[in-house]
């Protein structure tokens, strides 16, 4: 179950796990504040996207990698789904995303997430695997309900 493998944006099976990233999106931040992807944001970012699908094929996580410019990407919409929270999933994915940076020649990666509570898990495991807090990058701006990371690969 904790396979990560890549699959594109248009995928079927992940449109539910797209579909409650974005419906926890604009249920915890303003409109202005939400920076969440859709799969066609996804595809038109060129952005590689891996998730793990539970046996039954039911998508459990997700997270992509879109590359900023020569030596920088992002990290976007990462999600686990509610039901599967707890068990390492968001670890697993990010550490996937992080291998394809190094792959693909990138020496940074940073990341864009909430500063309200329903974030404080993800901002905890930034923090825990070596991202540290930035300044907004990219076409992001001062936001009070963003906070930024970024992490030398």
């Amino acid at each position: 179950m904790t396979d990560v493998v890549e699959v594109a944006p248009s995928d079927a099976r992940l449109a539910p796990l797209i579909s409650a990233h974005l419906i926890f999106a604009y249920a915890t931040s303003p409109a202005c504040s939400v920076h969440s992807l859709d799969a066609e944001g996804l595809s038109s970012a060129e952005a590689q996207l891996f998730a793990i699908f539970s046996d039954e094929g039911v998508p459990l996580a997700m997270g992509a990698l879109a590359r900023l410019d020569r030596d920088h990407g992002e990290v976007k919409s990462m999600h686990v789904a509610e039901t599967a929270r707890g068990q390492g999933l968001a670890h697993a994915i990010l550490e996937r995303l992080l291998a394809e940076a190094r792959v693909s020649g990138l020496t940074r990666v940073s990341l864009e997430t909430g500063t309200q509570e329903p974030f404080a898990a993800a901002r905890a495991l930034y923090t825990k695997t070596g991202f540290t807090p930035c300044a907004p990058f990219a076409q992001y701006t001062d936001d009070p309900m963003s906070a930024y990371f970024t992490r030398t690969l």
